[in-house]
């Protein structure tokens, strides 16, 4: 059949436009806006004058972007790796089982992702108190000295780390059992009629075919952990928020709490930055990494 090229590509364009004018008008705009308020003094409403790179050569000599800088990384130490593993070491499991089980077991992992994070702050509020907690009653039945978790130094990262896990495993979840549920039987079935272990099999069959997968949710996870700030913000109420401080925290302190719209956008930009070049560095030597297994 013959078609009208410059008609489809009409129809094309009409149906394409409303996405791009919003995503120019949501996305690339305000990100212009950003670069060009971070080379200002501006407030977080108004304009300001013309500061240079002042903005960004302040940000290696003060202590509490270092603070948020490491403890963003810190945090992404804590979480992204293993939360990549324990989604895999459940999808392997859950891929295990037939029928209503699986579903059922599916959906319980499921159901803290489509929570709000306040939601997830109760909860877990309620687990980590230092008063009324239900892990402090365990530690007073246990003998052991009760610890303000969402206070110390030491434990707050670590159980925000913990928190973000339970919460955001069950997307990785479902993204490594469609991985799972992709690799041909036949090639299980060849394998057992090999007499092949399961752990060769996984090693062998499994781990190769679901690399991409794992790839994408390595990604996924990097990103979205690099941005971290719900979690932090609701659990430092009342707490040390300058010890715990993490980059997108920072941008919030300096553009809401203390009006200054030009140091924040410089943060933004390098946060922006930041997440741009780890993500694409990260997952291109996956991929390379795959591709030589």
């Amino acid at each position: 059949m013959l078609t009208n090229r410059r008609k489809d590509a009409w129809i094309a364009a009409v149906l394409v436009a409303p996405f791009l004018a919003i995503y120019l008008l949501v996305f690339v705009w305000p990100t212009i806006q950003m670069f060009g308020i971070s080379f200002t003094d501006a407030p977080l409403i108004g304009t300001g004058e013309w500061v240079g790179t002042a903005n960004y050569e302040r940000l290696p000599s003060d202590p509490r972007f270092r603070t948020a800088a490491w403890n963003t990384a810190y945090f992404v130490l804590l979480t992204v790796l293993p939360g990549t593993i324990v989604a895999l070491l459940i999808a392997l499991g859950v891929s295990r089982l037939k029928g209503r089980l699986q579903s059922a077991i599916l959906a319980l992992f499921f159901l803290p992702y489509i929570l709000p994070v306040s939601v997830v702050y109760l909860l877990w509020d309620w687990v980590l108190n230092f008063q009324f907690g239900i892990l402090m009653h365990v530690f007073d039945l246990l003998g052991i000295e009760r610890v303000p978790i969402t206070k110390s130094r030491t434990w707050f990262m670590p159980a925000v780390g913990i928190v973000t896990i339970w919460w955001t495993a069950g997307f990785s979840i479902l993204l490594f059992l469609a991985g799972l549920r992709s690799i041909p039987a036949e090639i299980y079935e060849a394998a057992a009629l090999d007499n092949s272990s399961r752990w060769t099999t996984f090693r062998r069959i499994t781990w190769p075919l679901l690399w991409p997968v794992t790839t994408l949710v390595f990604t996924i996870q990097l990103i979205a952990q690099l941005k971290i700030f719900d979690q932090v913000y609701l659990f430092s109420v009342g707490g040390r928020p300058n010890d715990n401080m993490v980059l997108v925290y920072y941008v919030f302190q300096r553009a809401f709490q203390q009006d200054q719209g030009g140091r924040a956008a410089a943060v933004a930009v390098t946060l922006f930055v930041l997440v741009v070049v780890v993500s694409v560095l990260q997952f291109q030597l996956l991929r390379l990494a795959g591709g030589r297994r």
